[in-house]
């Protein structure tokens, strides 16, 4: 039960730092995020709810839109990888406080 949350929390719910590590590989366009969210990390994020975490993403200043053969891309900022940084390392105190 607790795990089943932890996981609901860390996942669907909040698909921000998954969105900036696809993005950090190359530039994607936001309709394979879904997919590749699902390929990658082993769950299926809503429809909606990537588009919007993107919108606020790109908002916060962590990615920018593009276009590549007139299709709207979005790629990682400098801002974005120092995001992602601090995100990977509050996962890893989190998980050395645990132990």
């Amino acid at each position: 039960m607790v795990l089943d949350k932890l996981v609901k929390n860390n996942t669907t719910d909040c698909l921000y730092p998954y969105i900036i590590r696809i993005l950090k590989d190359k530039p994607k366009h936001a309709y394979i995020l879904r997919k590749e969210i699902e390929d990658r990390f082993g769950f299926k994020p809503g429809s909606v709810t990537a588009y919007r975490v993107l919108y606020n993403l790109k908002k916060l200043g962590f990615v920018e839109k593009t276009e590549e053969d007139r299709k709207k891309m979005y790629k990682l900022t400098k801002k974005g990888e120092q995001e992602l940084n601090s995100v990977v390392d509050f996962y890893k105190k989190q998980i050395n406080m645990l132990k």
